[in-house]
């Protein structure tokens, strides 16, 4: 009797063993994978490319980070396409206006300079 006690509690022990590794896998395959995707997001973001949202299976975790990573990149985006079109009707004003040669050409540099640095 105590063999079979002992071979049971064995077999219980090996399968709870083998669940857990699956629950443990499957839990921080979810949470793993949308991190490594943020920390590329966020590389991206600091290097100025704002041009595309981040995407995350609908199942993950995290995915309410997701939405407001990507509130974060429309806003930026919308910051600076305003700054850049300000700058672009300054410039025309002060061609028109034949303001100083240098004044144009600063603000035309700028204006490169955005467009240089971020990608919307």
């Amino acid at each position: 009797m105590l063999p079979a006690i002992i071979y049971t509690n064995l077999i219980t022990l090996v399968l709870i063993t083998i669940a857990t590794i699956i629950v443990t896998l499957f839990i921080s395959h979810k949470l793993a994978g949308p991190l490594f995707r943020f920390e590329k997001e966020i590389r991206e973001i600091s290097e100025g490319k704002l041009s595309k949202d981040t995407r995350l299976r609908a199942n993950d975790q995290i995915v309410p980070i997701a939405d407001n990573l990507n509130l974060m990149r429309q806003s930026l985006r919308g910051k600076i396409a305003g700054i850049r079109d300000d700058l672009g009707e300054i410039s025309r004003m002060a061609t028109d206006g034949e303001a100083n040669a240098v004044l144009v050409r600063e603000i035309d540099r700028l204006r490169l300079k955005m467009d240089s640095e971020f990608t919307l």
